[in-house]
């Protein structure tokens, strides 16, 4: 029951990582939720699991993303950069696709060993994000405290952005929980804080569903640079800093997003899965 797994993260959002493409490795929900957790597991922010793309399909790989909790999410741009890389690096090739639950996200590994994916078109219909009911989805009927008038947007999962003067006096820990379970969101959702520096760049803040405060959230930013666009706050292409790092967007005039950031090994290593529950 020993399994080899690779810690590794984009701008600080940290993933554990393993791979079953040779065997499977009975990565349960409950096994996956263990090894997550921070004090008693290995820990991160999800849990990726590489699988081999489905009959016909035109991916090199199937990433499963798990949250802490070991439920499943549709898409995370910081792992997929750190997946692209690892298929890169075995391959040769630097034009790699990933297929998730979510869809296919084509991705080319830059010269400079960044990573863009190309995170899909942004959906902005109610029932996309979803919510509960019908609502205008650039103006939400939410607000907690001292902020209010969100825009939400699908990036494969559900996110709502609040823009606010100064994100970092904001109470992030203390709003975020509430809003993420608000009634609003039948899914839960992912909830940024922006601020709006420049037309071109973008300070965020993201508290993820099931995760809490990280340090990154690529779909995070993707949908903030699309609602801020959509609101005229900014144009097509911003720069985003998150707690861990900087990423470049742009929303493309096809409706698709695509992402540039960093990726970084952080450790190898072994661990014994018979140890965790199954």
């Amino acid at each position: 029951m020993e399994a080899p797994f690779l810690k590794m993260h984009g701008c600080g959002n940290d993933f554990v990582v393993f791979d079953e493409r040779a065997r499977p490795l009975a990565l349960t929900t409950a096994r996956a939720a263990a090894i997550a957790h921070r004090r008693t597991g290995i820990g991160c922010d999800q849990f990726i699991v590489i699988e081999p793309p489905p009959p016909g399909s035109p991916a090199d790989a199937f990433m499963r993303i798990r949250n802490p909790d070991g439920s499943e999410a549709g898409a995370c741009g910081n792992a997929t950069r750190c997946v692209v890389s690892l298929l890169a690096a075995e391959t040769g090739r630097r034009d790699i696709t990933i297929q998730t639950i979510a869809g296919f996200l084509p991705s080319r590994l830059l010269p400079d060993g960044r990573v863009t994916v190309d995170m899909g078109q942004a959906r902005l219909a109610w029932t996309d994000i979803p919510l509960a009911h019908e609502a205008d989805t650039l103006h939400l009927p939410l607000s907690l405290g001292p902020v209010g008038d969100p825009a939400a947007c699908s990036m494969g999962n559900p996110h709502a952005t609040f823009f606010v003067p100064d994100v970092m006096a904001l109470p992030v820990e203390i709003l975020g929980p509430a809003l993420e379970t608000n009634p609003l969101f039948p899914q839960k959702a992912n909830i940024s804080f922006a601020e709006i520096q420049s037309p071109n760049r973008i300070r965020l803040r993201v508290w993820e569903r099931t995760a809490g405060l990280t340090l990154a959230c690529g779909s995070g930013a993707c949908a903030t640079l699309v609602n801020a666009a959509r609101r005229g706050l900014t144009g097509r292409h911003a720069t985003i800093i998150v707690d861990g790092g900087t990423l470049d967007l742009e929303w493309r005039d096809d409706g698709h997003v695509l992402m540039t950031g960093p990726v970084v090994t952080s450790f190898r290593g072994t661990i014994d899965l018979a140890a965790y529950p199954s």
